[in-house]
């Protein structure tokens, strides 16, 4: 009966993991004409038209560096290709991401795992049953996460035991795939292979937080760390090479908030930087309730974080958007003409 049992759980598994998420490709399709035609529109048409050519804008200045933050589950969504290629094709250089974007998603998927196309009627009891987590309509498998959690504690457990920032411990988890990857051109190892840093200011609160937990546990008063004020101070030196920087934000929270911040943290440092000259938000957080994650770009100049001469919100969820942004941008090929920054060599010894 029990393995009668089991056998039905394991079926129930399979049907409901059946439909792999499949990660759009910019390069597939041209939305030139798509923006062209946005831009003689009103609402969101018109701003997301005017998004993708301050993003143009940022591309074509040769002396604006360009900071992509990711919050939210768009990787898991479907963008977790257009991530890479905006590495790939010198559209970004330097990431500022959650944990959960860049392990849970990125790295869970460069380990060879996938991510599911839920089913329209979801009892989340029954997914709890099964191991299955549920990202609003996608899927994870708790257990293939759970790998994910290890592979994370056993590149900690390879490493010197000192302070990391989470630029250093991705670096190091771009290095592994290099050897190691299940699935090829993540964005870890796209990062990594061109000098590209990544940071996750909240680096625990994702998968790592388990490995890195497992780690410390296992290895008692002989362990690695992050350093979160690492990571504030290597940002700001960035910010401070760089000069002249523009931002494309997807969501907001701590990635947000940390990027324009290092304007004010080269200021308290004595050094005098400019104010990020361009800066895209897209999101749907509502700016009434004075949450951080949902202030306006004007409102960050009042701060001293954003110019607003080049600045766009976009009200809109990014998976929606983001796409046509980034295929016109690769069409229009600003990014041929670029020179890399390889930012993460600043920091190489």
């Amino acid at each position: 009966m029990k393995d009668k049992i089991m056998d039905t759980k394991s079926n129930k598994k399979a049907e409901l993991l059946s439909k792999v998420v499949e990660h759009i490709d910019i390069t597939g399709f041209d939305a030139r004409p798509i923006i062209d035609s946005m831009g003689k529109m009103s609402f969101t048409s018109r701003d997301l038209a005017r998004a993708t050519g301050i993003f143009n804008e940022m591309l074509a200045d040769k002396d604006c560096s360009v900071i992509l933050t990711i919050a939210g589950s768009t990787s898991a969504g479907g963008c977790m290709d257009l991530y890479a290629d905006l590495v790939k094709y010198n559209m970004v250089d330097a990431i500022v991401a959650t944990g959960a974007s860049i392990v849970d998603m990125d790295f869970f998927e460069a380990l060879g795992f996938k991510h599911y196309q839920a089913q329209s009627d979801v009892d989340d009891r029954e997914l709890r049953d099964l191991y299955i987590d549920r990202i609003y309509d996608t899927y994870i498998d708790e257990e293939e996460l759970q790998n994910c959690d290890h592979t994370i504690k056993e590149i900690a457990n390879g490493l010197e035991r000192r302070p990391y920032s989470s630029r250093e411990f991705i670096h190091e988890m771009g290095k592994w795939l290099t050897t190691n990857a299940k699935k090829e051109g993540s964005l870890i190892q796209t990062a990594y292979e061109n000098n590209v840093p990544i940071f996750c200011p909240a680096f625990t609160d994702s998968s790592a937080g388990f490995g890195l937990v497992g780690h410390q546990v296992e290895n008692p008063g002989n362990y690695m760390s992050i350093d979160s004020v690492a990571d504030f101070r290597e940002l700001t030196e960035i910010k401070i090479e760089a000069g002249q920087t523009g931002l494309l934000m997807i969501g907001g929270g701590v990635p947000k908030n940390f990027t324009q911040d290092t304007v004010v943290c080269a200021e308290i440092l004595g050094r005098d930087v400019d104010m990020h000259k361009y800066a895209i938000q897209i999101t749907v957080a509502d700016v009434r309730d004075g949450a951080c994650s949902s202030s306006t770009l004007k409102e960050a100049c009042s701060w001293g974080k954003v110019d607003v001469v080049k600045e766009q919100m976009v009200f809109a969820e990014a998976g929606s958007v983001l796409p046509l942004l980034a295929s016109d941008a690769y069409h229009r090929e600003h990014w041929k003409a670029r020179e890399r920054r390889h930012f993460a060599k600043i920091f190489q010894k």
